[in-house]
């Protein structure tokens, strides 16, 4: 039996963040009416002009640089020329012979450890609109809102060998997009897909065979699920003396299989020139040194800092740095309360079960710095014990409730009355003489059983380590 192996590279279409698209003045937002968010320039009417919008430039660059790409500084745009329903124009305004980026890279971490991933270009174009597939009715439709809205399309080299090494790829590479602000990188509203090229080889074999691609893979399962099946088909149809073809293919989530869409030749006949309306672009060193020194700290700085500043550990620092919003909110509530540690494990724990629960994402997270500061202040002085913080919490990520007007309205500062807390606990021991009893000879869990009847008994409001306390020092007195 001949052991294989697979070798992938990735074409990562991302849509950029810009409030217009790229040759036009129409909105980018998602969603809205079919065809109600285009103009007679991005429909590809006759007569009308492209002009550049240079945030969508600058967005290039910062990615580029970020993913350690090296600036063309002399570029332009290239018409692609194909026939399709979804592009109006018949052509694709996309840049071919001088892409933006070039010869860049990012480091993933694998079983291994780390692995580099080169990217051999970057270059922006514009999407094409939407077809819509009407089975009841047997036609297909045509929206044209997402025609012109600005990409980036990341072209890896074939550096990639498993499943999990794409993913780890994809992750990293929509966190520095992330922390960036260039894209929201929503793949359920298609900010950004994959198409995957796939081939197997023999272990050790220096050629690469023949490669299919699966295009437009919107989300990590999916595209694990697919380059698993690929993976398969491919080693089967080779071991059973057949020959793979170079062919684009669809994923079938529901089918958990592979369909033939088209056979890809290695050379496509896009009648490739330069685009006539778009004069070429010349970036100076100054423009460029000033993204550069506009480009916020990375997950990888970041990390790094948060160990080194604040002492937290590598796992915690991983998990808080994991989305942009939470690290945002850590590092401003920190600012507040300067308790590092706490902040983060409320982060950690309790936000990140609140966000599973309701089912949303850590960048979705609405949580106010000023408040969760407050939240732990009042931890910190004793005014509320941490059960009643975690309700305090709970109620801030859901009814963003100020803590301290919540935990006076609700009556659940702690208790300091020491007379109180004694009366209550001799009240306690007096109805569990058998819990007494077995405390003296020698079950420990008859302890925990009287102190938790003791908090039920001040309805949780209580300071648990006063209650150990005194509830220590009146059993002494029993004996």
């Amino acid at each position: 039996m001949k052991n294989y192996e697979m070798v992938i590279g990735l074409e990562v279409h991302v849509e950029l963040a810009t409030k217009t698209k790229i040759f036009c003045g129409c909105t980018t937002q998602f969603g809205g009416l079919p065809n109600t968010h285009c103009c007679p320039v991005c429909m590809g009417m006759p007569g009308t002009l492209p002009v550049l919008n240079k945030k969508v430039v600058e967005f290039a660059v910062a990615a580029g640089l970020a993913t350690g790409c090296e600036i063309t500084r002399h570029c332009k745009f290239d018409r692609k020329n194909y026939f399709y329903p979804d592009l109006p124009k018949a052509y694709q305004i996309s840049q071919l012979y001088l892409p933006i980026c070039q010869n860049g890279g990012i480091e993933i971490e694998t079983e291994l450890g780390k692995k580099r991933i080169g990217i051999h270009e970057i270059h922006m174009e514009e999407d094409a609109g939407k077809l819509v597939h009407d089975p009841w009715e047997d036609c297909t439709l045509v929206d044209y809102n997402r025609c012109g809205v600005p990409l980036i399309e990341i072209v890896s080299e074939p550096d990639m060998r498993s499943a999990q090494e794409v993913i780890a790829y994809l992750e990293k590479l929509k966190l520095i997009l992330k922390y960036l602000g260039v894209s929201d990188c929503k793949m359920q509203e298609g900010s950004l897909r994959a198409d995957i090229n796939l081939s197997v080889r023999e272990v050790g074999a220096a050629e690469f065979g023949t490669r299919t691609e699966m295009k437009n893979m919107n989300s990590f399962k999916a595209i694990a699920r697919a380059i698993d099946g690929e993976r398969k088909r491919q080693i089967e149809v080779l071991t059973y003396g057949g020959k793979v073809i170079q062919e684009t293919r669809r994923w079938d989530e529901n089918k958990d299989t592979s369909f033939a869409m088209r056979s890809k030749e290695d050379a496509q006949d896009y009648r490739y020139f330069p685009e006539p309306d778009l004069v070429p672009l010349d970036l100076s060193e100054e423009w460029l040194a000033q993204i550069k020194q506009g480009e916020p700290e990375l997950r990888d700085a970041k990390m790094k800092r948060y160990r080194e500043e604040f002492g937290i550990p590598e796992y915690d620092a991983a998990i808080i740095t994991g989305a942009k919003r939470m690290a945002d909110i850590f590092e401003e509530t920190v600012v507040i309360c300067g308790r590092p540690k706490e902040v983060s494990n409320w982060l950690m724990v309790e936000a990140m079960r609140l966000l599973k629960e309701a089912e949303m994402d850590a960048e979705e997270l609405t949580l106010a710095p000023q408040k969760l500061a407050s939240l732990v202040a009042l931890l910190e002085e004793g005014r509320i014990n941490r059960t009643v913080a975690k309700e305090v919490f709970e109620q801030i990520f859901k009814e963003n409730v100020d803590p301290k007007e919540y935990v006076k309205e609700k009556g659940l500062a702690m208790l300091q009355d020491d007379a109180l807390l004694r009366e209550t606990i001799a009240l306690v021991l007096a109805q569990n003489e058998q819990s007494v009893a077995d405390f003296f000879g020698g079950k420990d869990r008859a302890f925990g059983f009287l102190v938790g009847q003791t908090m039920k008994q001040l309805k949780g409001k209580a300071d648990p380590g006063m209650v150990n306390s005194l509830l220590r020092e009146a059993l002494a007195l029993r004996k």
